[in-house]
């Protein structure tokens, strides 16, 4: 299998939203979002189970992939960082017969779920354990009376660094706004920190800025989902993103470097 080592920079595209989404914008057909992130250079994938099933031809042994184990309610009955349910769906046997490149699960600190996102992650941790496969943990600080502000430097640092006792090989979360901020994040978690890209935003300049900020702070690059298969060229935004996690260029090299304009 291909792995990706967690001492190198990448950019992993998310395409798991689906499980709690139902059709997503951008997403209707995952084959061809696999197909054109892949050729533009993506260095890893992170999805469901049932895209990984029916896509294996595509994706098993060209880059390294990641199956999301973990999962809650549909969006239609509870909102993001507001479960009170979560569960372990799929095992880490399910990923080993898949043939999978590693696996990701969610932490929820100061949540409703936070204490059944924590037993999830060490007993995955746990079963990887045997042949080292590796486990990416989405550190996400939730709204609650303890956590006025979920994008805080100092909660984001306190869930990665939870994410990394608890056993993580590498820590998804958000960015805080900016890089030094942000660097309380990377230099108090010892795991690679790669920045989720929550909701699309405005412009892909705006991506980028986000994206190049993270790196100045230390971080080691991107699992992106909507902000890459919701532009309207996903390969540019690929090749911009690569720019700056792979060369250490600037915003406007990136754009350059992608072919986009603005």
């Amino acid at each position: 299998m291909a792995r990706l080592s967690f001492g190198d920079r990448g950019i992993v595209i998310a395409m798991d939203h689906a499980r709690t989404l139902g059709v997503v914008p951008g997403l209707e057909d995952p084959g061809a979002v696999l197909d054109r992130v892949i050729a533009a250079g993506a260095d890893g994938i992170m999805t469901s189970y049932g895209v990984i099933k029916h896509y294996r031809d595509r994706l098993l042994g060209r880059l390294p992939v990641y199956l999301r184990l973990d999962g809650g309610p549909s969006i239609t009955r509870e909102d993001w960082l507001r479960y009170t349910e979560w569960s372990l769906l799929h095992t880490v046997e399910d990923a080993r017969r898949l043939g999978v490149d590693g696996v990701c699960v969610m932490g929820f600190m100061g949540g409703a779920v936070e204490m059944r996102t924590y037993d999830i992650v060490a007993r995955v941790v746990g079963d990887c354990a045997a042949d080292g496969l590796p486990v990416m943990v989405e550190a996400l600080p939730c709204p609650a009376e303890r956590i006025p502000d979920p994008l805080d430097a100092g909660a984001m640092a306190s869930a990665s660094r939870i994410a990394f006792e608890l056993g993580a090989d590498i820590v998804k979360t958000y960015y805080t706004g900016s890089a030094d901020s942000f660097r309380r994040v990377t230099s108090t978690c010892p795991a690679p920190v790669l920045i989720a890209g929550g909701v699309k935003m405005e412009t892909v300049r705006d991506a980028l800025a986000v994206v190049h900020g993270s790196v100045q702070a230390g971080g080691r690059g991107v699992v992106f989902g909507r902000n890459i298969w919701q532009a309207p060229d996903p390969a540019a935004v690929v090749r911009a993103l690569a720019a700056i996690i792979h060369r250490g260029q600037g915003v406007d090299e990136a754009m350059a470097a992608g072919g986009l304009a603005g």
